[in-house]
């Protein structure tokens, strides 16, 4: 499943498409993706601007100009590629090119006012969207389950260690609980663990101290989190399988995994001889390096 960076990578492409531009014409080519579209969810899009488009978690959050929000989340398999009729468009600098024709999971077209379509493609259908009033929107039903957002200013070693206070669930297993920490998946708690020299099975609860306060263990954890992730978007997320920018190119970060689907190779970390192990920690494979993380 796509993760914070991949979205994030995602929203950054949409960005210059869909921003200060009108939905002219939406298709919706079924009744439902992993839950039924909002009713007329086509015609309440028709006309309306989108003001701005941001990122919850994994959700992307398009602002209308009627007061209600877009929200998209891209499940397992969902991705968005600008179409033109020309075959490319450039626009804000950036030039557009779609990646194929995958016409049998094109569920939604957004047919856009800046001159472009954007194609919504989800092969496994457990992409979603929905429309809900901006006020009070992370009290919405898809939101109000969402957790702290990493990049996000109120994230930090004190956030982590409230988070974390007297859990004895292993640590990886509350950095991917979405409730608590939002968009932080598989791939970049391993990734995250390794840099903080952190064993993904240390307990929660060592985040912080008996008063509440983070230890060295959280402030190291919360600064890794943030350079992952920063790290990643940079190189424009992890395309493993499904996911693409919206420009057409794959991510590069699978290229920089220090831990990530690397078992039986050398941890590189300087002087570590460590050999790195996958092992299945709340049924997910975990990778990490045995001798430096603990």
């Amino acid at each position: 499943m796509p993760e914070l960076p991949e979205v994030e990578t995602v929203r950054r492409g949409l960005a210059p498409i869909m921003e200060r531009a009108r939905f002219d014409r939406v298709e919706v080519r079924r009744p439902d993706l992993r839950a039924p579209f909002p009713p007329r969810f086509a015609r309440r899009l028709a006309g309306r601007t989108v003001t701005a488009l941001g990122r919850r978690g994994k959700y992307l959050t398009a602002d209308l100009d009627d007061g209600n929000v877009l929200l998209m989340h891209l499940g397992m398999s969902g991705s968005f590629r600008i179409e033109a009729d020309d075959g490319a468009a450039t626009i804000a600098g950036a030039t557009y090119r779609p990646p194929g024709k995958r016409t049998t999971h094109d569920h939604v077209v957004f047919h856009m006012s800046s001159g472009v379509r954007i194609v919504f493609n989800d092969p496994r259908r457990f992409g979603l969207m929905d429309l809900a009033p901006r006020t009070n929107i992370d009290a919405s039903k898809r939101l109000r389950e969402i957790g702290i957002d990493p990049l996000g200013n109120a994230f930090g070693a004190d956030a982590l260690a409230t988070i974390c206070a007297g859990r004895a669930a292993p640590i990886k297993a509350v950095l991917m609980d979405q409730r608590r920490i939002a968009g932080l998946g598989n791939i970049y708690a391993c990734e995250a663990l390794w840099r903080a020299r952190l064993s993904p099975e240390r307990p929660a609860a060592t985040m912080a101290t008996k008063r509440c306060r983070p230890t060295a263990a959280a402030q190291r954890l919360a600064e890794a989190i943030r350079a992952v992730l920063q790290k990643a978007i940079a190189a424009g997320g992890s395309s493993l399988r499904d996911h693409i920018r919206a420009t057409g190119e794959l991510g590069e970060f699978q290229h920089a995994f220090a831990v990530y689907d690397r078992e039986g190779e050398p941890c590189l970390r300087p002087n570590c001889r460590g050999i790195i192990r996958r092992t299945v920690l709340s049924g997910r494979s975990t990778f990490h390096c045995p001798v430096c993380q603990r």
